[in-house]
């Protein structure tokens, strides 16, 4: 046997030093493999491909397209199979857009990596209009958001909003097929498919404030892995945690989840300071409330809180009814 057949055999029968956990869907791919070339790429324990292996696990939210997701569950319909499989060790990590992770993880589970963070605003698209506002009186826009929804039926209440659901082919193949008139996506999925041109305009977070996390990919793993805590530390894109740690910091404290519309978007300074800006509405979009407050990068947490606290005062009973 030749040495290269030797090495061949061994690689075989040698376990991944590193499984990744992912969604099947194009996005979560391409996202998956993001996270892994840049740890291949500044993590030298991982030397070479064949120490990191990307594993499919199908979620029950992929499966499930005809209802709203408060319907059937929430935002952990995309995160349960993989944090299973985290907990009992078929998976190390797990890749996620960090808007379908759930306020609160599952004991055991740390959100521990950030990857920089894409363009966190919503992009619109149309074969009819530029915009939601150069939409003809009762277009149907197409949106699985609530978060979306409230804001539209707010500043456009002509337009009719209606529950389309799927990864984002799917919706695009929608508006194609005239199913809606116009929808909605998350720019940085479009990005980093390489769909870009497909938007016709990005809206401005002060006409539709993003969903918490919206942009960002962020990587789980097991508390106690501290071999992975290492490894995804010198991954990790602190601007990028800064931000969402304040945005998930005020979902906490409002005990948010995809029943009631919140949006949220931290942004950095040039100054060094960090701004938060929160939303909470009824899903009819007959109220919004709204609160910012800027801090110290140092407290993103308290941050959080303080707009979260904010909201809650204003917003009152929304927070229970949605």
């Amino acid at each position: 046997m030749t040495h290269n057949e030797v090495k061949d055999l061994n690689k075989m029968h040698t376990a991944p030093l590193l499984r990744i956990g992912t969604r099947g869907s194009p996005l979560a791919m391409a996202q998956t493999i993001e996270a892994r070339d840049q740890l291949l790429a500044l993590v030298p324990h991982l030397d070479g491909s064949d120490n990191v292996e990307i594993k499919e696990i199908k979620t029950e939210g992929d499966a499930i397209l005809d209802r709203p997701l408060a319907e059937v569950g929430g935002k952990g319909l995309f995160t349960k199979e993989l944090d299973l499989a985290l907990l009992d060790g078929r998976i190390d990590i797990a890749v996620h857009s960090v808007k379908d992770v759930e306020t609160f993880l599952p004991d055991g589970i740390v959100l521990a990596a950030y990857l920089a963070r894409e363009d966190p605003r919503d992009a619109f698209l149309s074969l009819k209009a530029d915009s939601l506002s150069e939409l003809p009186f009762g277009s149907v826009v197409g949106s699985a958001s609530l978060r979306r929804q409230a804001q539209i039926m707010s500043n456009f209440p002509d337009l009719e909003v209606i529950l389309i659901r799927g990864n984002v082919q799917t919706r695009i193949r929608k508006l194609v097929d005239g199913v809606v008139d116009a929808t909605m996506l998350a720019q940085a999925g479009l990005n980093r498919l390489d769909l870009a041109g497909v938007a016709k305009s990005i809206l401005d977070p002060e006409e539709m404030l993003p969903a918490v996390g919206q942009g960002a990919i962020g990587i789980t793993c097991r508390a106690d892995d501290y071999r992975v805590l290492d490894w995804l530390s010198i991954i990790n894109h602190l601007p990028t945690q800064c931000c969402v740690t304040a945005e998930r910091s005020m979902l906490a404290t409002l005990d948010g989840s995809c029943r009631t519309p919140i949006g949220g978007l931290a942004n950095l300074s040039d100054e060094g300071r960090l701004r938060l800006r929160g939303l909470v509405a009824v899903k009819d979009g007959s109220e919004i409330f709204k609160a910012e407050c800027t801090g110290l990068i140092a407290n993103p947490v308290d941050l959080g809180v303080k707009v979260g606290k904010e909201l809650r005062l204003r917003a009152g009973d929304v927070l229970c009814i949605g």
